[in-house]
């Protein structure tokens, strides 16, 4: 039964790395040659690789505490508190982006996985905070 609880309470965590790492490895392994391909738009300026490979940062660290979470117990729930910070700041940023910038059709499914993993996560912190 406990393995059955481990592999539910977790399964938001390694989805989200899952998704998250690939996501922070394109934004900045090679910014100049990656994103102009898949967002169509050049990156060139030091200060803006800058920040892409910053955002990979952001994303492989917060990653990497995920699977801390999901292998230590003790910080299963810190780990899933800053997963759905996480998701529920990136749903809220392309919240205000589509009231202000207008519809994305290319960040519609991740405004939704944002979501998704925003209230699985809340739900899990309800259900699992009190299960060891």
């Amino acid at each position: 039964m406990k393995s059955n609880i481990f592999k539910i309470k977790n399964a938001h965590l390694i989805f989200s790395v899952l998704i998250v790492l690939p996501v922070g490895l394109l934004y900045g392994l090679n910014p100049s040659k990656i994103l102009p391909q898949v967002f169509g738009f050049e990156v060139q300026d030091l200060e803006l690789k800058n920040i892409f490979r910053a955002t990979m940062g952001l994303y492989l660290a917060l990653s990497t505490y995920w699977i801390i979470g999901i292998l230590k117990q003790k910080h299963w729930q810190t780990a899933t508190l800053i997963n759905v910070l996480f998701m529920g700041g990136l749903a809220f940023g392309r919240i205000i982006s589509t009231i202000f910038d207008g519809y994305s059709w290319q960040f519609t499914i991740g405004l939704l996985l944002e979501l998704l993993f925003l209230f699985w996560g809340i739900h899990n912190l309800k259900k699992y905070s009190s299960v060891n």
